[in-house]
């Protein structure tokens, strides 16, 4: 998985391009806070489970904090502190009022019953209580957390301080959640894809194929989107496997598949293909849209795609993305291609705050809107910098939150 230092490594590269003071990288790469804590429960057998959290709180300069909770057997400080400081430039590149922040819980979910996960659950928020909050850290849904888990979170969270659906985002909607969010992120990656695609002359996603590695919440809805607008979905995979289709997968009869089998792998309307291979694909465009530092240094040059559509968080290593870009690939980066979640996460925030429900239109419009001006932004610096896309993301929230610093004073 990557860590602060891959992170850190993109950071340097843009702050060299736009000179920015040693002082003020210090203080950039600098977390504000970060706590470990014992998350000890009894499991349904009567013995002891014993569990480390960790929360990493980024940076606030431009707003409460915001990031994901993920409850996965690798979370570890070293990379909540690297997702900590991209969710800090990730809001700032679609412009929301954010920092960033990360965390979890080192625990493989599928080994704990509904039971004992939400005894860990409220066991994690009477730990961390007093340092997150509706005006100073929202987490949200990531790896192996959900609505549900959500849910627990606000309710814990309301048992101490008072009635507050606005301390943690992706909510369900009969909690307070807001409409649209589920899909929020897959939805942003497809806009994503077509800001460029217009922009580039390359017209439209109908007609294109596309290989998606993970079948997750975000790489399930990804290929929804796709297929409806014509997209030839030809590959998929998930932790189990994958399956292949050059003529084109059927979404549809892939969900059903996927409900029922709780895997794509064993799809019948295809050939088995592993994640590695399914990486190697010549199609247009690749898709990774599970865990972070698939595509590295030994197989980047394997990747046949034309463009690499960023929707995992960290997906690429350094080294390769260094490879993808003197191979000519154009790597769409995820603090941009996947923000379509936190912004979403804002809407829904911003709905509990006001204590008023946005209907789903306004939710998707402003969706749109959000992801286009943030393309344009992205565009002009690439074309006035002659960067990367990778790069140009950095450059504009490393100046955004550079400026928010400044002028607090701090």
């Amino acid at each position: 998985m990557p860590g602060a230092e891959d992170v850190d490594y993109y950071f340097r590269k843009a702050a060299r391009v736009i000179d920015l003071s040693a002082r003020v990288e210090r203080m950039l790469l600098t977390p504000f806070r970060e706590v470990k804590v014992d998350v000890s429960i009894t499991l349904d057998s009567g013995e002891l489970g014993t569990f480390i959290g960790y929360r990493v709180q980024h940076d606030d300069s431009r707003g409460p904090m915001k990031g994901g909770l993920r409850y996965h057997p690798t979370v570890n400080m070293d990379e909540a502190q690297g997702l900590a400081a991209l969710m800090t430039w990730k809001t700032a590149v679609v412009d929301l009022p954010y920092g960033g922040a990360k965390g979890g819980i080192a625990v493989d979910p599928a080994l704990l019953t509904p039971r004992e996960q939400e005894r860990l659950t409220r066991r994690f928020v009477q730990q961390i209580h007093d340092i997150i909050g509706p005006q100073r850290d929202i987490p949200a849904p990531d790896v192996n957390t959900n609505a549900q888990v959500m849910a627990w979170i606000m309710d814990e969270y309301s048992r101490m301080h008072g009635f507050s659906p606005a301390v943690v985002t992706g909510k369900p909607v009969e909690l307070f959640g807001s409409k649209g969010r589920e899909e929020a992120t897959g939805r942003g990656v497809v806009l994503a894809l077509e800001e460029y695609l217009k922009d580039a002359g390359q017209g439209t996603v109908r007609g294109k194929t596309f290989a998606v590695q993970g079948f997750g919440n975000v790489g399930s809805w990804t290929c929804r989107f796709l297929h409806e607008r014509g997209g030839r979905l030809v590959a998929v995979s998930d932790t189990r496997g994958g399956v292949y289709a050059p003529e084109g997968i059927d979404v549809a009869a892939l969900l059903e598949h996927d409900r029922a089998a709780r895997t794509v792998s064993g799809f019948a309307a295809g050939e088995p293909i592993s994640n590695e291979a399914l990486l190697q694909l010549d199609v247009d465009v690749l898709v990774p849209a599970a865990l972070g530092g698939v595509i590295t240094e030994a197989n980047a040059v394997d990747v046949r795609a034309t463009i690499v559509l960023e929707a995992a968080n960290a997906p690429t290593t350094p080294r390769a993305d260094e490879i993808l870009q003197t191979r000519g690939v154009t790597v769409l980066p995820d603090i941009w291609v996947n923000a379509g979640g936190v912004t979403v996460s804002y809407f829904e925030w911003a709905q509990n705050i006001q204590q008023f429900s946005w209907e789903e239109e306004r939710i998707t419009a402003e969706l749109g809107r959000h992801m286009r001006e943030a393309y344009a932004t992205l565009a002009r610096v690439v074309r006035e910098r002659r960067v990367s896309f990778r790069t140009a993301a950095f450059i504009v929230a490393i100046e955004r939150v550079a400026r928010a610093t400044a002028l607090r004073g701090v």
